[in-house]
């Protein structure tokens, strides 16, 4: 199906149509998973989406696929199995988005760990993730850790070695959203479930829409619909006459990270250490970054307004000087910052980092689906699970009959690049033959890390770039509107490209051939440009300022 801003109408026109099976709110990475199983079933799906896809929680994570190894603290057993083995799913079936990486776990005389209960946890971590031999933890003497990352405070006792997943989660979820749409599926952004759609008995079987970039509304019916707006996900409850039970909601809690040029802060390895407090803190190196984070704090504030504040930067800094003393680092060392929520199921009486990351399924007696709760690692089982519930109603209402989940082994868009040395010939192989697209090899490289198996669409507008415009910028934004759905600049810097956060620099230099580029193509108005400059303009300032 069409994954195009361009084509904006014609989407909506097909979702006004006709009834669909299954209706999802919610462009996350959870929505993005059930649509991507729905549609694998030969379930008729549409999805929408208030703001742009991956634009609360699943752009704003730590930017790991791991298995939670501190969840074994709390007893966890079962949460850490089913992460655990989701990891190596992800990476086989997105390696352009998914990078293995070794993380060090040091241990202290005070600290949370020791050498026994490092090496105990490490070892059932790997034995509840069935890792593989060649990932399998390693533990370590003071000398041998302090080798691998020189920055590490040199009272360490030893360190454990592991391996865990890092990703792009944004990217990861716009991947899903396009493998869903070339499933069948039907989706769009920047439209907002207003209210519902009831039939005499009092069931929901669809949603009236509001298309927020032209202002028209829409009804879209469908015989189910499931409610994955992660932080929002109280709010579309609200707009539900059935939905009555207030024991069970959202305690919302605030990560930050801020990041680092690794000029000023040289980490060669990944690091899980301890706060002062007793928390957990990663420091993990990236690209010419290093990014550190997060915080864990109860969060009752405006969602569309979360930001990194001075109380979070000092925080973390904090937690740096602590841990790495050989690095001295200011408020104004902090390159670019992020700040998400966690859609915690609430818990009577518990502090946010006692609460369970478990996803919960909950259901209205209009028949609203609502799933909350979980970790972007755990994804596709959370969308299996919600999914075969959504196929229990379609058979009681005679659809079907629907095959099991496939979503196993369903390589996502851009994803067919075979294993991780077949991955890296593929890029080498590009690189020798940069000059045919008049970039760099360092261009050819980014954009196959980053796109995958789809590098050739985006080489294609590479050659057709004026030479007055920047080349890869244009590749990119172009792919960006014509297969990522790709509507405002933001989207562009944020959540295509990751800029705003490792790349801030290109953010300032490129924002108004970008924001030039799009008004020509959209037609935008004096007015519209402007108001998309300013926002992106306000993007900027939120990932730099703190007041």
């Amino acid at each position: 199906m069409i994954f195009s801003s361009l084509a904006r109408q014609p989407i909506l026109n097909e979702m006004a149509s006709h009834e669909y099976d299954l209706l999802i709110i919610g462009g996350g990475i959870t929505g993005a998973g059930i649509a991507l199983d729905a549609a694998s079933r030969g379930i008729q799906t549409a999805l929408v989406e208030i703001s742009d896809f991956a634009s609360g929680t699943s752009s704003r994570s730590t930017k790991l696929i791991h298995g939670g190894l501190r969840y074994l603290k709390q007893g966890e057993i079962k949460e850490v199995a089913e992460l655990g083995r989701e990891r190596a799913i992800v990476y086989k079936n997105a390696p352009h988005v998914t990078t293995p990486i070794w993380m060090l776990l040091p241990f202290h005389k005070t600290g949370t760990f020791n050498k026994w209960s490092t090496a105990m946890g490490l070892t059932l971590y790997d034995a509840l993730a069935r890792v593989k031999k060649e990932e399998k933890k390693k533990m370590l003497s003071p000398a041998e850790a302090i080798e691998k990352e020189p920055l590490l405070n040199k009272d360490l006792l030893g360190a454990g070695e592991y391996v865990e997943y890092r990703t792009d989660d944004a990217r990861l979820t716009i991947e899903v959203l396009k493998t869903a749409a070339q499933n069948g599926a039907d989706i769009i952004n920047y439209v907002e479930a207003k209210s519902f759609i009831y039939c005499s008995e009092q069931k929901i079987i669809g949603a009236h829409v509001k298309d927020m970039l032209t202002q028209k509304t829409y009804n879209i019916k469908a015989k189910v619909v499931v409610n994955a707006a992660g932080p929002w996900v109280d709010a579309v409850r609200s707009a539900d006459t059935g939905s009555k039970d207030t024991k069970k909601h959202l305690k919302l809690s605030k990560g930050v990270h801020i990041v680092f040029d690794q000029s000023k802060f040289p980490l060669q390895h990944a690091v899980y250490f301890d706060a002062p407090d007793g928390r957990l803190i990663f420091a993990i190196p990236r690209e010419e970054k290093t990014y550190v984070g997060t915080t864990d704090t109860f969060y009752n504030e405006d969602l569309t307004l979360v930001r990194a504040d001075q109380d979070d930067r000092e925080y973390l800094l904090a937690c740096i000087t602590g841990y790495f003393p050989d690095v001295q680092l200011t408020m104004a060392d902090i390159e670019s910052s992020w700040a998400g929520v966690r859609p915690l199921i609430y818990e009577k009486g518990k502090e946010s980092t006692k609460l369970s990351r478990k996803d919960e399924i909950w259901e209205s007696k209009s028949g609203l689906i609502t799933i909350a709760g979980g970790k972007l690692t755990g994804y596709r089982k959370m969308a299996e699970r919600a999914v075969s519930l959504v196929v229990k109603r379609l058979l009681m209402l005679g659809k079907g009959p629907f095959g099991a989940s496939t979503t196993k082994k369903c390589v996502l868009s851009g994803g067919a690049v075979g294993n991780a040395d077949q991955f890296t010939q593929l890029i080498n192989r590009y690189k020798k033959n940069a000059s045919t697209f008049s970039l760099t090899e360092q261009e050819i490289s980014y954009l196959v890390s980053k796109y995958g198996s789809n590098v050739d669409i985006l080489l294609n507008w590479a050659l057709e770039t004026r030479q007055s415009v920047d080349r890869l910028l244009y590749a990119e934004l172009m792919y960006g509107i014509h297969d990522e759905m790709t509507v405002t600049p933001s989207d562009f810097f944020i959540r295509r490209t990751g800029d705003l956060y490792f790349n801030i620099q290109r953010v300032k230099r490129c924002k108004k051939e970008a924001v030039q580029l799009m008004s020509d193509i959209f037609k935008w108005s004096i007015e519209q440009k402007k108001v998309y400059e300013d926002e992106l303009d306000f993007q900027v300032r939120k990932a730099i300022d703190y007041k």
